[in-house]
């Protein structure tokens, strides 16, 4: 709690140790453990990540939490940090898994391997004190027939929520067919469903295909391929067969979406002979509807969001530990109830990720 307000961190992270991937790997895949440079059986992971950029990572990182850098980023390293900023409930994504499970020509039996021992070492990391870390599970796009199984079995660990990339992986958008057992498991447990995108992966991604430094293409792939799994979502008809299903778009601001929901609405009015038996309301009726949007307290236009979307579909994400989280980010967001409600602040930081992610 910090100045009265709970506080949920939607999105914080987990730096994965390399050795736990030899630990919590099946045995006909140990071999596969990934080397601390990020390579795998010597393959690169990681696309136009330069030895600077992991200097200096590395180096804004350490700066920012040196005792959590010292103890490996470890589960009571990730709870001192959480409670220092007033935390009460933090949500965990990976890091360097969210990397290899963007690496589009893997194996489809090896992703599950991957994502198998993910989500166990993840269940352990977050034992340590289960009040406050919660963990976020992740499934195999790799394998559409693998899915509902991972999906049913973190469900059974008692998480509320699943992370997928919004990327194409191995050519299918989030509305492919394949997946639809998924979605429709979803909405039948109540697990909401989390995107968020990372720079640098090997899975077909905005920007990537004209840009080399990190400023062009993180600037390019977290909101322009948030916005293009939202539209996805809506014009594959995703969100229209599964009324309850709830979406979260993580980390890339909020700026975008009043501009992408005029255009699809606007594009919606021409256009709707062409989708209709699809997509049967304006596409910003369904984000209130189902969808939420993280925000960052920086980001210069919070009231004209607040008076174009209303409160009830924002939530905030911390981003702990990585190189462009700010350590006062969480300090910055209670203080905007210098400009904004307290009321709406409250929403912002506890009523709707609860909502969100299913908290009784």
């Amino acid at each position: 709690m910090l100045k009265g307000y709970k506080i949920i961190d939607a999105d914080s992270h987990v730096y994965e140790p390399y050795q736990m991937w030899e630990e919590y790997l099946e045995p006909a895949f140990k071999s596969f453990a990934p080397s601390p440079d990020f390579t795998i059986k010597g393959e690169e992971i990681l696309n136009k990540y330069s030895d600077l950029l992991r200097l200096e990572g590395a180096k804004q990182v350490t700066q920012a939490y040196p005792l959590s850098w010292l103890n490996s980023f470890d589960s009571e390293s990730h709870v001192l940090a959480m409670k220092q900023m007033g935390v009460d409930v933090s949500f965990v994504y990976p890091t360097y898994f969210s990397w290899m499970i963007a690496v589009d020509n893997m194996a489809p039996q090896l992703a599950g391997a991957f994502v198998r021992a993910y989500n166990n070492w993840l269940r352990d990391f977050c034992s340590y004190d289960p009040q406050i870390l919660r963990g976020v599970g992740v499934v195999n796009l790799h394998a559409p027939e693998e899915i509902v199984t991972e999906l049913q079995r973190v469900a059974d660990f008692g998480w509320k929520a699943v992370f997928l990339r919004p990327n194409l992986v191995k050519g299918r958008s989030l509305s492919s067919p394949a997946y639809e057992p998924f979605w429709t498991k979803c909405e039948e447990l109540g697990i909401a469903v989390s995107l968020h995108e990372g720079t640098h992966s090997r899975l077909p991604t905005a920007g990537a295909d004209r840009f080399n430094t990190r400023f062009a293409l993180h600037a390019c792939s977290h909101p322009l391929e948030q916005m293009m799994a939202l539209l996805s979502l809506i014009e594959g008809g995703v969100l229209e067969r599964h009324p309850h299903l709830k979406v979260g778009f993580m980390e890339s601001g909020c700026g975008w979406l009043p501009y992408w929901l005029w255009r699809l609405d606007r594009e919606y009015e021409d256009l709707q002979w062409e989708i209709g038996d699809i997509v049967k309301m304006k596409p910003s009726e369904y984000f209130r509807r189902q969808c939420f949007i993280a925000i960052e307290p920086s980001e210069p236009y919070l009231n004209e969001i607040l008076e174009f979307l209303g409160s009830d579909n924002l939530i905030f994400g911390s981003d702990y530990p990585h190189m462009d989280h700010k350590t006062d980010i969480v300090a910055d967001m209670v203080d905007l109830q210098e400009k904004l409600p307290k009321n709406t602040i409250q929403k912002i930081l506890w009523d709707n990720p609860a909502r969100f992610y299913g908290l009784e």
